[in-house]
């Protein structure tokens, strides 16, 4: 850690809906902060789906710019209990449907949107960790990641900033100062894309809030590959 430094945050971006991307992205930039950002291919605000081709660039441009990349597993589907050793069930929010899934069926949807990383961006930085949708596990879940050789990686008590709260109830301006006086050293920080229900987009405060954390001391950090 930089001597100028009196903390560490560990920033992380989930996949999302994808509307405040480039807004992000670009503040990202200009304050000079890297993110792990947890893959999922998940329906966006432009009509596509956020590993699709069309998205090909804006991956390419934060491999670039020195982000890491993670599973946010493929489908974005849940983590609803383990029904027999050495098997989770995994259950769309949506009415999507509903699996069992084994140990190959689970390396398999934590691998694939990887592998599609890959194909757009070979050269990019991939750590061997892996997040559940919501941050919801099961034991077998995390048992049979760890056998794929994924560490779980959640986040921190404070690292929840409200980007997915209703805006009505959590103003931008609670949120703000809430992350800036709340945020501590090690903080692991979960951010998406842009959600889309939230109708006072995060993306609108979040250069107040690094720049207030970094008046603070704080400096911002990739994950490492163990995780936090």
């Amino acid at each position: 850690m930089p001597p100028a430094c009196r903390g560490t945050v560990h920033l992380t971006i989930d996949t999302g809906w994808g509307r405040e991307a480039e807004q992000i992205a670009g503040i990202l930039r200009r304050r000079g902060v890297p993110a792990t950002l947890f893959l999922a291919d998940e329906p966006s605000f432009r009509g596509d789906r956020t590993l699709d081709e069309s998205w090909a660039p804006f991956w390419r441009a934060r491999a670039a710019e020195g982000h890491a990349f993670a599973s946010h597993t493929w489908r974005h589907w849940y983590f609803r209990g383990d029904p027999a050793p050495g098997r989770v069930r995994y259950a769309s929010r949506q009415g999507g449907g509903t699996e069992v899934l084994d140990q190959a069926g689970l390396c398999a949807e934590l691998a694939r949107p990887i592998t599609r990383l890959r194909q757009m961006v070979p050269g990019a930085v991939v750590l061997p960790l892996w997040r559940a949708p919501g941050g919801i596990t099961t034991p077998n879940a995390l048992r049979l990641a760890a056998a794929c050789g994924l560490r779980h990686q959640g986040w921190t008590a404070n690292g929840f900033w409200g980007d997915e709260l209703d805006s009505a109830a959590h103003p931008n301006a609670a949120l703000a100062r809430r992350a800036i006086e709340r945020t501590r050293d090690g903080e692991v920080v979960v951010l998406h894309w842009g959600v889309r229900s939230r109708r006072e987009p995060f993306a609108a405060v979040l250069e107040e809030v690094i720049a207030g954390l970094q008046a603070r001391g704080f400096c911002f950090a990739l994950l490492p590959p163990q995780g936090r």
